[in-house]
C-alpha cells in the first residue's frame, strides 16, 4: 500500500510540474523571440552563409539568422558551413589550411542541401560569392538574433566565437553550441552567459527524462532545443518514388513517437526553454512543426516562410 502511494504520488507531482513547471523553476529569461529563422542565411534564395544571404534575408524580416563557423590558417573566425571547400566553391581544401586572403568565392552554382537535387543560382558578381568574417556579420546586424554552429572541436575557435561575442555585446543575442555534446559542453564552459543549444546527447536525455516521469524535477542549462522534423528525412533524391530502407523507416516511426511530443515542446516553453525545428522549406512542414508547438522554424526559404506565417495564425 505504502508503495502504490508513493508511485501515485511521485506520478501526480510529476504531471502537475510537468504542466506546471515553474513551481519548481525559475523560467529563463531569453531576450528574443524568433519564429523566422533564415538557415546559413536562406541557402535557396542567396549564397549560402554570405553577407548577400544575410542582408537578404534581414531585409524579408526574418528574425534569426542561422550560421556556421570555422577557424583560417591565420586564426580568423570565418562564416561556412563546410569545413572541406569542395562543394562550396570546388576545391578540395579545408578553410584551416588557408589564410583568410586565399579562400576562394563560392561557386556560381550552389546545391542546396536540404532540398536535394535543387541548386541555388544567383549572380557572378564576386562580392556575392565571398566567405565573410563573423566579425562582418555582427557589425551589419548589432540587434540580429544570431545563431551559430560551432563546427569543428577547436578549443581556439570557441575562445575566439567568445571573445567577438564579448567585443560586439552579443551575450544575450546569441545562441550556440553543436550536435555533439563535447564541442557544446565547452561552449558552455569558455562563455555561460550565451544562450546554449541542447547537443545530441542531450536531446536523448531530454527523451529518457520525459518518459520516466523525472523531466519536471531536473534543472536544464540549455536556452534552445534544436531539432529536425523526422519527415524531412523522407526527402530522397529520385522524386517521392523513393523506398527508404527498412531501417530508416524504422527511425523515423521511433523519432515522430518518442521525440514529436506537444507535452515535451509546451513543457520546455514553459520553463522559458525556445523550441525550433530544421530545415524545413514547405508549407505542410512549416504547419505541422507549429502545430507541435514549435517556437520558431529554420528554413531555406526566406520568403516562403514570410508568407507563411502572413497568412496562418499559431498561439
Amino acid at each position: 500500500m505504502l508503495l502504490y502511494t508513493l508511485v501515485g504520488g511521485y506520478v501526480l507531482t510529476s504531471m502537475i510540474l510537468l504542466k506546471y513547471p515553474t513551481l519548481l523553476h525559475k523560467k529563463k529569461n531569453v531576450k528574443f523571440t524568433c519564429r523566422h529563422i533564415s538557415h546559413r542565411g536562406g541557402a535557396g534564395e542567396g549564397y549560402e552563409n554570405t553577407m548577400y544571404a544575410f542582408k537578404r534575408a534581414v531585409a524579408i524580416g526574418t528574425e534569426m539568422l542561422e550560421l556556421d563557423c570555422h577557424l583560417t590558417k591565420d586564426g580568423e573566425v570565418v562564416v561556412s558551413h563546410d569545413q572541406n571547400l569542395l562543394r562550396s566553391a570546388g576545391i578540395n581544401k579545408n578553410i584551416s589550411e588557408l589564410t583568410y586572403k586565399e579562400l576562394p568565392l563560392l561557386k556560381p552554382h550552389l546545391p542546396i542541401d536540404f532540398d536535394p537535387d535543387s541548386v541555388y543560382i544567383g549572380s557572378e558578381k564576386e562580392e556575392d560569392r565571398q566567405v565573410p568574417l563573423l566579425k562582418e556579420v555582427f557589425k551589419a546586424f548589432p540587434n540580429m538574433p544570431i545563431n551559430i554552429d560551432i563546427k569543428i572541436n577547436d578549443d581556439e575557435l570557441i575562445s575566439k566565437v567568445s571573445n567577438l561575442i564579448k567585443e560586439y555585446n552579443r551575450e544575450e543575442y546569441t545562441v550556440w553550441g553543436n550536435f555533439s555534446n563535447e564541442i557544446t559542453q565547452k561552449c558552455y564552459k569558455t562563455n555561460p552567459n550565451v544562450n546554449l543549444l541542447f547537443s545530441t546527447q542531450r536531446v536523448t536525455l531530454l527523451i529518457f527524462l520525459m518518459y520516466t516521469g523525472l523531466l519536471p524535477f531536473v534543472p536544464l542549462k540549455e536556452t534552445h532545443l534544436e531539432i529536425c522534423l523526422p519527415s524531412i528525412y523522407l526527402r530522397r533524391k529520385g522524386g517521392p518514388s523513393s523506398t527508404l530502407q527498412h531501417l530508416e523507416k524504422l527511425i523515423v516511426h521511433t523519432m515522430n513517437v518518442l521525440l514529436m511530443r506537444p507535452s515535451l515542446f509546451n513543457h520546455l516553453r514553459a520553463r522559458g526553454i525556445h523550441v525550433y525545428f530544421w530545415v524545413l522549406n514547405k508549407d505542410e512542414e512549416f504547419e505541422r512543426a507549429f502545430d507541435l508547438g514549435a517556437t520558431g522554424i529554420m528554413t531555406d526559404y526566406p520568403t516562403k516562410l514570410k508568407l507563411f506565417l502572413k497568412n496562418h495564425t499559431f498561439e
